[in-house]
């Protein structure tokens, strides 16, 4: 017999991982991509998975948190966000429940379209897990 599988929502699937107790970290988001960090706020219960959320839209603090990259929306600018932000949480956190906990940091970094149509839109996101060293 046939099971159907149920399909969720992005709602439904950021309220399932934010009730997982093990999986705890980061979301970095440049740019446009801010939106998925939003979700699992939204979706209640993100204190269980978000340690920290942030924005850094504008460049200059980008470059200041994450370093200079030749170009904004970059894999060598998700690659500077992911080993920052994951340094941290092994730094803060590690001590007080790195024996219990899954860490994780997800990052992006999104251009859109200007209002001149100048630009093309792209972005950069994780497409992959890295273990850490």
């Amino acid at each position: 017999m046939e099971t159907k599988k149920e399909l969720l929502t992005t709602t439904q699937k950021a309220r399932r991982i934010n009730f997982d107790a093990p999986i705890y970290g980061t979301f970095a988001e440049i740019g446009a991509g801010q939106e998925v960090a939003r979700e699992f706020f939204h979706a209640g219960g993100a204190s269980g998975t978000v340690a920290k959320s942030i924005s850094a839209y504008d460049m200059v603090f980008s470059d200041a948190i994450y370093g200079k990259s030749p170009r904004y929306v970059s894999r060598e600018r998700l690659n500077l966000m992911l080993d920052h932000e994951y340094g941290l949480l092994v730094e803060r956190l590690s001590a007080i429940r790195g024996d219990r906990t899954n860490f994780f940091v997800f990052a992006n970094t999104v251009a859109t379209s200007n209002h001149q149509g100048t630009n093309e839109a792209h972005g950069w996101l994780p497409s992959g897990f890295r273990l850490p060293p």
